[in-house]
């Protein structure tokens, strides 16, 4: 337990030097004197279990900020308190504020935080209600603000998916509009039939081939050919079908092209219609071809848009979480890629930002909140994409570091000049022009990290090379019930 605690002793630190005999005999009886060797007494965003207060010896304070821990204050002050001093509050789990350590063997007063928080609320209710005011409402203030930081990014990553979604679905009403057209003509086609311009065996022929060039238009995507080889086939076909005196055979070449078909084709195709039906016209079933291959290529664009819009609500919903528990096990290249689907109207192969992806896929899936963890994805990318002004390379690097995943989201922009690198995790501090930022989002991103995951986030930046590195343990440090009550804690 300690040694005998003196409230004569008690007295002569100036926290208790006000306190009648009965309220230091009160404390003398729930705590108890301890001597420190030199170590640390507390750690930042463990729970807080002790007050402390130091009788002789010397203490340093720190605090963690971008993946280092900053010396606050160092003191051989008598009276000099730390550790679970709030509390007092009710229903808000209690972490340590700041890492204590001493520099050589140091006395303390230690009394439980239970007893402390009962001691200040018997004793001293007035100040209790008012601390408790300053305390929660600065906890709610918080609150609202981070809640206001997760809808701001909520609202760009919205506006990014209605962009991408709208194009697909504009795709999809053009080819209907247009495939209703060819259908149409198709009805008029079978007009010819009605006329007698081919005999039974020349439409079997006809519909022979009607089927294997629907075949060849699925089979053309896998077979893409490059701007210079489709010009050049383009320029045989068009001359192919001029000199087989086919109305229309500049209209026909890319139509044809698109298909997959070549003047091998075209040949086999004239050579079947003139060897069952010599009366039949080159020109009508070049037509009728031409408007199975359209019809054709219109439904391939609906199906591609459909599945377009498909994975974009299917990342979407990955991103959001909406059917997941809040902590799980889960593979963070699928949290990363749902991520990097909402911004896929701001970068990717054919945009200037370049998205380069380097995964070690043997990393396991790790214990974590997910949908979070998006929330840290989004504002280091939103960030590093402003950062790039418009132009550049993001790279997303997953490794493992010992018993941590790392992963690293890395920029092209100009960095983040030293002077002040130890700040842009601070609550408030923004780079960005008034109104555009809240200086909210690093913050955010860090207390969901070290807080709540129990990792680390840093910054490396020199021009052209900025990257932030997050690490997350591989095994869950606590159980589920501890874990929920950081998620209140780091939310609060």
């Amino acid at each position: 337990m300690g040694d005998r605690c003196l409230p004569e002793e008690l007295r002569t630190l100036f926290l208790f030097e006000s306190l009648s005999d009965e309220q230091l005999a009160t404390l003398c009886k729930n705590g108890h004197i301890a001597t420190f060797e030199p170590g640390p007494i507390c750690v930042e965003g463990e729970p807080a279990t002790c007050f402390y207060v130091m009788i002789e010896g010397e203490l340093v304070m720190s605090k963690r900020s971008g993946g280092d821990d900053i010396e606050t204050n160092r003191t051989s002050q008598r009276g000099v308190y730390c550790g679970a001093w709030s509390a007092f509050v009710p229903d808000v789990p209690q972490l340590y504020e700041s890492s204590v350590r001493v520099t050589k063997p140091s006395k303390f007063f230690v009394l439980d935080a239970h007893a402390f928080g009962h001691f200040v609320k018997e004793e001293f209710p007035m100040a209790v209600h008012l601390l408790d005011g300053l305390k929660v409402g600065g906890l709610r203030q918080r609150q609202i603000i981070d809640q206001r930081e997760k809808l701001l990014a909520l609202g760009n990553i919205t506006a990014g998916l209605t962009h991408q979604l709208n194009n697909p679905a504009a795709a999809t009403a053009r080819a209907v509009s247009d495939l209703r057209e060819k259908v149409a003509g198709m009805r008029h086609k079978l007009a010819m039939l009605a006329d007698g311009k081919f005999s039974p065996e020349g439409l079997r022929v006809l519909v022979t081939i009607q089927e294997e060039v629907a075949e060849q238009v699925a089979k053309s995507k896998a077979q893409e050919l490059t701007a210079l080889e489709a010009s050049d086939r383009e320029d045989q076909i068009g001359d192919w079908l001029d000199d087989h005196d086919i109305v229309g055979a500049w209209d026909y070449a890319p139509t044809f092209v698109d298909a997959g078909l070549d003047t091998d084709w075209l040949e086999r195709i004239s050579a079947s219609i003139d060897e069952v039906d010599a009366s039949a016209s080159l020109q009508g079933a070049m037509g009728w071809l031409k408007y199975t291959i359209d019809s054709e290529l219109m439904m391939n664009q609906i199906t591609e848009a459909s599945k377009r819009i498909s994975a974009l609500l299917a990342g979407a919903k990955q991103y959001s979480q909406m059917d997941r528990a809040p902590f799980q096990v889960s593979d963070i290249h699928e949290l990363l890629h749902s991520t990097l689907m909402m911004f896929a109207d701001r970068i990717g192969k054919d945009k200037p930002i370049k998205c380069v992806k380097e995964y070690d896929k043997t990393l396991p899936e790790i214990p974590c909140f997910p949908g979070d963890l998006n929330q840290v994805w989004t504002n280091i990318i939103d960030n590093a994409i402003q950062a790039m002004s418009g132009s550049g390379t993001l790279t997303v690097r997953t490794m493992r570091e010992g018993d941590m995943a790392r992963i690293e989201i890395c920029d092209t922009g100009p960095g983040v000049p030293e002077d002040i690198k130890g700040r842009i995790f601070t609550p408030f501090f923004t780079t960005k022009p008034f109104g555009e930022g809240t200086g909210l989002g690093l913050d955010l991103a860090w207390k969901i990290v070290v807080e709540k995951h129990h990792g680390d986030l840093r910054v490396r930046s020199e021009p052209g090379d900025t990257r932030f590195i997050i690490l997350l343990p591989l095994q869950s440090p606590v159980t589920t019930e501890a874990t929920d009550a950081d998620l209140k804690a780091a939310e609060a």
